[in-house]
């Protein structure tokens, strides 16, 4: 029974919109087309993988291909869907919009509106920040609160001096506003307003980060949540440029530099055993819990913070994951980057 992959990137600002005609901006709408074959790194060979354009994905994705030794797939376009047998859609994120879209061009086999709004509802970062909470061990740090009116976040400010005020649903760094000492009219008016569209804000204390990281997680929607693997980051000067490709063990080495095994190891149990209960009967798929490495306030070594973010969806350490690791003994990265005019996913050595 085959299933239908999906690569919809633009998944977080149509959760947010919360609207089933939603029209993404448009560098999304040319990802999804440059790179939706993407699934072809972890779909089934008798599944099949939604593209905008069956050549060009075919084309692209030979390139992977012939790189990686991986085997044909099938790439099917809308005007297909109506004439296909689906037993299971998995996408990149569920939204109204997307169901919308496969429902239109006749696919029924997708979530209700209603499983749709308790996705969303998972989605809202008062549920990292309740997780945050359950994993304060010795060793980690982090708090994160909501805030219901401009005089919480004032208050929150007194008491940090610098702080972190995001909305409950945004993307890639939208929605993100950093504050220290006071709040000027211009961020007065953008809490006011995120406040009145979405309900609250989250407000967080401002942390000396050394190193971003994730965990990869599986939920079965019954109760179990299985971990997939770390996720690490490739940075230039400080800025993400891609996904480390590596084994497991080399990915526990880095980390080790800055945190044990041990809390590591703990944590993502806890991950496991709290989201297992919180997702049961409410969540099936993949998701990834953003992390931290916190510099001590007097330097003195580090601190993991455990859950910046929950992303009730796949991402880009899925993707890596699903990439064998060399064996040429060498560290290699995932990028997806943007070269004359149209994104590439680029494997490279470092």
């Amino acid at each position: 029974m085959a299933k239908l992959y999906v690569f919809n990137p633009e998944h977080d600002l149509a959760l947010a919109a919360n609207l089933s005609n939603f029209t993404s901006p448009l560098a999304g709408r040319k990802l999804r087309h440059d790179i939706g074959y993407i699934p072809a790194l972890w779909a089934g060979d008798d599944d099949y993988i939604l593209v905008d354009d069956v050549h060009q994905a075919e084309e692209a994705y030979s390139k992977l291909q012939a790189e990686l030794g991986l085997g044909s797939k099938q790439f099917v376009d809308k005007k297909l869907l109506s004439r296909l047998y689906i037993n299971k859609v998995e996408p990149w994120g569920w939204d109204l919009a997307l169901r919308s879209f496969l429902i239109r061009y006749g696919v029924d086999n997708v979530p209700s509106e209603d499983e749709i709004s308790v996705i969303r509802n998972l989605s809202h970062r008062r549920h990292a920040a309740i997780l945050l909470e359950q994993l304060q061990i010795d060793g980690a740090i982090g708090i994160s609160q909501e805030a219901s009116g401009i005089d919480d976040v004032k208050q929150f400010l007194n008491t940090y001096r610098r702080i972190v005020v995001k909305a409950p649903w945004s993307s890639s760094g939208r929605g993100v506003r950093f504050i220290e000492d006071a709040i000027d009219s211009y961020q007065e008016r953008w809490i006011s307003n995120v406040i009145d569209k979405q309900g609250s804000v989250m407000v967080e204390p401002y942390y000396n980060k050394v190193m971003d990281f994730g965990m990869e997680f599986e939920s079965d929607g019954k109760g179990h949540v299985s971990y997939l693997g770390l996720s690490l980051f490739h940075t230039v000067n400080g800025a993400y440029t891609g996904n480390i490709i590596a084994a497991e063990e080399e990915k526990e080495l880095e980390l080790s530099r800055y945190v044990s095994g041990e809390l590591v190891n703990t944590l993502k149990n806890k991950i496991c055993s709290c989201l297992g209960d919180t997702f049961c009967g409410k969540y099936q798929g993949p998701f990834g819990v953003d992390m931290m490495i916190v510099a001590k306030h007097d330097n003195d070594g580090f601190l993991l913070h455990p859950c910046v973010e929950i992303n009730l969806r796949r991402t880009m350490g899925h993707v890596a994951l699903a990439i064998p690791p060399y064996t040429d003994g060498c560290k290699h990265v995932m990028e997806i980057t943007k070269r004359e005019d149209d994104f590439k996913v680029i494997l490279s050595q470092i």
